[in-house]
């Protein structure tokens, strides 16, 4: 294996290192909405590459976004209990919402 004879100078060293240079990304304008984008990439303000739509990003706008609970942490006490029993009593509310909503829905119908 080779090993240097000599340690490497400071003005040598940063002679070599001297011939990097950074270059500024390519960028274009989105064909579909105007926006700035890099190129060769999917735009990310509307999802599309060549003017083609690639990404979902349009359609999940669309759809109506449903927010997920997450596991609560269980505990023993008598904060727990009480929670657990709200719990129960605001998805009794929106049952017997939506049971009211269907009802209307169908009362109009007729």
């Amino acid at each position: 294996m080779a090993v240097p004879k000599k340690r490497t100078g400071h003005s040598a060293q940063g002679h070599r290192r001297s011939n990097w240079k950074a270059t500024k990304p390519e960028t274009a304008k989105c064909p579909n909405c105007g926006a700035t984008v890099l190129t060769h990439t999917v735009c990310t303000a509307c999802g599309t590459y060549k003017g083609k739509p690639v990404s979902i990003k349009d359609r999940v706008e669309d759809t109506p976004v449903q927010e997920e609970k997450k596991p609560a942490k269980k505990s023993t006490g008598k904060k727990a209990k009480a929670e657990k029993a709200e719990d129960t009593k605001v998805e009794e509310v929106k049952a017997e919402a939506a049971e009211e909503t269907k009802e209307e829905v169908v009362e109009t119908e007729e």
